[in-house]
């Protein structure tokens, strides 16, 4: 069987936008169903019970709603929140109280970046009521100067201080007998494509450089810059995910095979492969992307929604995201906002 083609929200007529619209209200408010005598009370057209059931179901052969149980009524599909999300959804907007509670959660004075992301995850978990998750990469600092100072036989000391005045020190194995003069043209080289830029703006361009100046460096300087530039790639604290508020989405959970997806998701945020993926997702667009149930392999095994918005640093680079997890009933239009201006706020704290 073919499967049935998703409609678009020019595609339905001012009736069936009614009913449909108010049926998900109504789902995200109760997370029940809604009948058609029910619904015609609320309705701002005078449609009969009768005609609302005929509207219902050519919404539900749509694959737009569903009946979770017989004889009740509808709520929507996945493909239903998903089209009245991009399509029928009208966007809240913070007060100035939530605003100001925002700024003051996050600001930075006396923190470190990290502590500022933890307080910043805690307070949308509180504030939407849902899991928040922060996506905080490690920290990339500009070099101001790297240098390669001799130890003894087969051993270097690889010397790197930042431009926000950060030394780091790493030791290396080095050929033994290897001549000062390489180790001194080894930092000469280092330092003339490495400073002021992160390792991440100059390290694919010293690869290419390294494999088109086979002719300007000898061996053992060639071998030397690359056992340098792994011990550069290598500083560093790994990236993290910050998750607050678990308990947040346990809340509602009564089935046991509810409980077992919960489980399931939360074993999958630890692991790095997920965390890249969730960055890599709010890479596709601009500003807030929301994910609904199977919209996002990693949140379809639980039937969650994200909201996730990423935040940039001071060079306008996408460098992690902000959002959070909670059922697909959850208050979009109230969330979506809060999520957005929080990313905003944690970019200018990396300004």
């Amino acid at each position: 069987m073919r499967p049935t083609p998703q409609p678009l929200i020019s595609e339905l007529n001012e009736r069936s936008r009614d009913v449909f619209r108010r049926i998900v209200d109504t789902y995200l408010e109760t997370g029940g169903p809604i009948g058609s005598r029910t619904l015609s009370r609320r309705l701002t057209q005078n449609l009969s019970p009768a005609t609302i059931r005929n509207v219902m179901a050519d919404l539900e052969d749509a694959g737009l709603l569903m009946a979770p149980h017989t004889s009740a009524g509808r709520i929507p599909t996945e493909v239903g929140l998903r089209l009245f999300v991009h399509g029928l959804l009208e966007v809240g907007r913070l007060s100035e109280d939530e605003r100001q509670n925002i700024d003051a959660q996050c600001a930075a004075a006396g923190k470190s970046v990290p502590q500022a992301l933890e307080e910043a995850t805690s307070m949308l978990s509180g504030l939407s009521q849902c899991t928040g998750l922060v996506f905080a990469p490690k920290t990339e600092r500009a070099l101001k100067h790297i240098e390669f100072v001799h130890l003894g036989p087969g051993r270097a000391l690889v010397v790197m201080v930042t431009e926000d005045g950060l030394v780091e020190n790493r030791v290396i194995e080095v050929p033994l007998g290897l001549p000062p003069a390489t180790l001194i043209a080894a930092s000469n080289y280092l330092n003339a494509r490495l400073i002021g830029r992160t390792l991440d703006e100059a390290k694919s361009a010293i690869a290419e450089d390294i494999e088109d100046s086979r002719a300007q460096l000898d061996e053992l300087t060639g071998k030397l810059v690359e056992a340098g530039l792994a011990t550069v790639a290598g500083r560093g604290s790994d990236s993290a995910l910050i998750v607050r508020g678990q308990s947040k989405l346990l809340g509602d959970v009564t089935a046991l095979a509810d409980l077992e997806r919960l489980r399931t998701l939360f074993e999958a945020l630890e692991t790095k492969e997920s965390m890249l993926r969730l960055l890599d997702a709010t890479r596709g667009g601009e500003g807030v992307q929301i994910y609904i149930g199977a919209d996002n392999p990693l949140f379809g095994i639980s039937g969650c929604s994200m909201i996730v918005a990423p935040y940039q640093n001071s060079r306008e680079q996408i460098v992690g995201a902000i959002g959070v997890i909670g059922p697909t009933r959850i208050n979009y239009a109230r969330i979506i906002p809060m999520v957005d201006y929080t990313a905003k706020v944690i970019g200018r704290l990396l300004g």
